[in-house]
């Protein structure tokens, strides 16, 4: 049995893989998605990402679809206290920006499609820098005062907001975030390896990034001259425009055939193994597609495989 990792300095207690549920209610219908989250719990699997946003971009869909069938799952397979549910606030078509009216509302939405009296970890989705720290920090304080939040974290926000958030946070005795999203790969190392991720480090905040495979590319399915059906086709596919981009592939297929793992799997435990990380997120479509992620629970990559993938990937 894999153990589970803690969150930052909550008492939560994590899968080192967050299984992603953007594709839920969107390239994967409730049965599919149901079907997934099944294998993910049957693989030790305990922590599912959403957000109350999901899937509002695609045709037809309002926001809240994924949160939905997410709490749909839960209900059906009578498991709601073995799993963390990691949902977001922010970015909802009718509930937009972080002001301390929005976030209540909003979070009262998600505990209903969710069909839950808490949400284990409530992250910013977006920090709205209109609003001051002092009332977005109050506000979700408000949420874990009233047992309906058990942990808070943020997610796209700046290094000086964050060290606001906290210092506010601490000074106030408030409920301070334990976790952070942001967006973190092997190709897309800049926008938080810096002062974000030292900030992060100094706080003790773990980080749960997103994009962990960005967009699909470094599951090695991406390559020149071939065509992926996928609705993450493009963005995943302009990695292989850049030099960076064929390097980080060649490496991760020496380091995958050296473990008999697939490139994903390499790629996520590159990503586990860095300064803060606890768990990251990706999600599945199908349930062909969980294994090589799950998988980075039980694969450990050695010095100079670490080594070799940062150096394609600086």
């Amino acid at each position: 049995m894999t153990s589970l990792r803690p969150l930052g300095s909550s008492d939560l207690h994590v899968f080192p893989l967050a299984l992603g549920g953007n594709v839920f209610g969107w390239t994967a219908d409730e049965a599919q998605s149901f079907a997934v989250l099944d294998a993910y719990a049957a693989a030790g699997g305990n922590f599912v990402d959403t957000a109350d946003s999901y899937s509002a971009w695609a045709e037809g869909n309002q926001g809240g679809e994924s949160e939905t069938i997410v709490g749909r799952w839960l209900a059906s397979r009578g498991n709601r206290d073995e799993i963390v549910v990691a949902t977001k606030v922010g970015a909802h078509p009718s509930y937009k920006g972080l002001s301390p009216v929005t976030i209540k509302a909003a979070a009262e939405e998600s505990l209903r499609r969710l069909g839950t009296d808490h949400i284990d970890l409530y992250y910013t989705h977006f920090d709205d820098e209109s609003v001051p720290v002092a009332e977005i920090v109050t506000a979700l304080d408000q949420l874990v005062k009233d047992g309906k939040v058990r942990a808070v974290a943020a997610s796209n926000i700046s290094p000086a907001r964050l060290r606001a958030s906290l210092d506010f946070a601490e000074a106030e005795g408030l409920t301070r975030y334990v976790a952070l999203q942001p967006h973190y790969n092997l190709v897309s190392r800049d926008t938080y390896e810096g002062e974000l991720l030292d900030t992060a480090e100094r706080a003790g905040l773990a980080a749960v990034p997103y994009f962990a495979l960005a967009s699909g590319f470094l599951t090695g399915k991406y390559r020149q001259g071939t065509a992926v059906d996928s609705a993450r086709a493009a963005g995943a596919g302009r990695h292989l425009e850049t030099d960076r981009g064929r390097t980080v592939l060649d490496t991760l297929d020496a380091v995958a055939r050296a473990h008999g793992a697939e490139p994903a799997t390499v790629a996520l435990a590159w990503l586990a193994a860095r300064p803060t990380v606890t768990a990251p997120i990706a999600s599945a479509r199908t349930v062909e597609q969980l294994p090589a992620l799950v998988a980075v629970a039980d694969l450990v990559l050695d010095e100079a495989e670490l080594a070799a993938l940062d150096e394609a990937s600086a």
